[in-house]
């Protein structure tokens, strides 16, 4: 059993973590035994801090620092908006363009975990930009209401980091996450398990940007896509696609530099 090291200095880690893959051991769910946090101590050979948070089904770009200092730092940097978080991720119909969805959102307690939380407490700013990179038209009726069925290609940025935001967010703009069990289209999940083999949530923490805590340098990270999502971005002719849209974050990176 191994993870996807990513990125590792003298002071943090970064790994791509897979879908399905708890962040640390949970009472939640006792009959685990693979924890993202144990993986990446052994692979680096010494005790790593979580930094953040990715939801279980969400694969990609977990950070976790060598020391309780430099993960508190790096923590710091989360909660104060100090770091950009770029995902991909495949949603229902076309999301045309793109925009910026400010939509507060309500706290979803877990009926054990929150079990004392304050159920009354008002909503959570939560904003998040998009942006369409491909799209595709499928001849297959997943609803009866049309012949065929459209997906989108999609970038997300959140400018906060509430729980389960980015597929809540999705979902009020009427474009689910392909995959989303809690707030998604079954539909369209089965579809897509029955067509592509595809039993996953479809969002990927793509990449991280910030300033080392330690060097004070800039610091990109990158999450290399999995199978699933190859396939996929394959099967649909999105490369070129994606690839442009790469490019562009390149230039736009040198052009601010």
């Amino acid at each position: 059993m191994s993870i996807e090291l990513v990125y590792e200095d003298d002071w943090l880690v970064a790994v791509n973590k897979e879908p399905g893959l708890l962040v640390h051991r949970s009472w939640l769910d006792r009959h685990e035994t693979r924890f993202a946090m144990q993986l990446t101590r052994d692979a680096v050979g010494c005790h790593v801090f979580p930094v953040h948070r990715l939801d279980r089904p969400t694969s990609g770009l977990l950070l976790f620092g060598k020391s309780a200092e430099v993960a508190r730092s790096l923590t710091d940097a989360f909660g104060e908006r100090r770091v950009n978080k770029t995902y991909l991720a495949l949603v229902r119909g076309y999301l045309e363009g793109e925009g910026r969805l400010d939509y507060a959102l309500t706290r979803e307690l877990d009926d054990i975990a929150d079990k004392f939380a304050d159920a009354d407490k008002p909503p959570q700013d939560a904003i998040t930009r998009w942006q369409e990179l491909a799209r595709v038209e499928l001849p297959f009726a997943v609803s009866k209401k049309h012949a065929t069925s459209r997906y989108s290609l999609v970038r997300l940025s959140p400018e906060t980091g509430r729980k389960h935001q980015l597929r809540r967010h999705m979902a009020h703009l009427r474009h689910p996450i392909v995959g989303d069990t809690s707030h998604g289209d079954g539909r369209h999940n089965r579809f897509f398990r029955e067509q592509y083999q595809c039993d996953r949530l479809m969002l990927h923490a793509a990449r991280l940007q910030l300033t080392h805590p330690v060097t004070g340098m800039p610091l990109r990270l990158d999450a290399p896509l999995d199978t699933t999502w190859r396939s996929l971005i394959c099967e649909f002719g999105w490369e070129r696609a994606l690839a442009a849209s790469r490019e562009s974050e390149v230039e736009s990176a040198l052009s601010a530099g």
